[in-house]
């Protein structure tokens, strides 16, 4: 345990941040399975919905936002 206030404050901060970006990222993770499952236009847009903002709040590398875009998209032309 941090003994400095200023640690103190930070650990908080830390812990608050990292349960807000777990929350994101389950449900971002959520909505990607979704569209994986059954692959429509619809659920294709609510994940890159979801992903871009992952990227916003830091929780994705952009790299990693584009690779997940680009399997999606190659499922919805695999149906097609």
């Amino acid at each position: 345990m941090p003994v400095i206030r200023s640690a103190k404050k930070k650990l908080k901060a830390d812990r608050k941040r990292e349960s807000v970006n777990k929350k994101a990222q389950v449900f971002i993770n959520f909505v990607i399975k979704k569209a994986q499952r059954k692959p429509s236009p619809e659920s294709i847009r609510k994940a890159f919905k979801a992903i871009d903002k992952g990227v916003k709040k830091d929780i994705f590398h952009k790299n990693k936002a584009a690779r997940l875009k680009s399997r999606l998209l190659k499922l919805i032309a695999k149906k097609s």
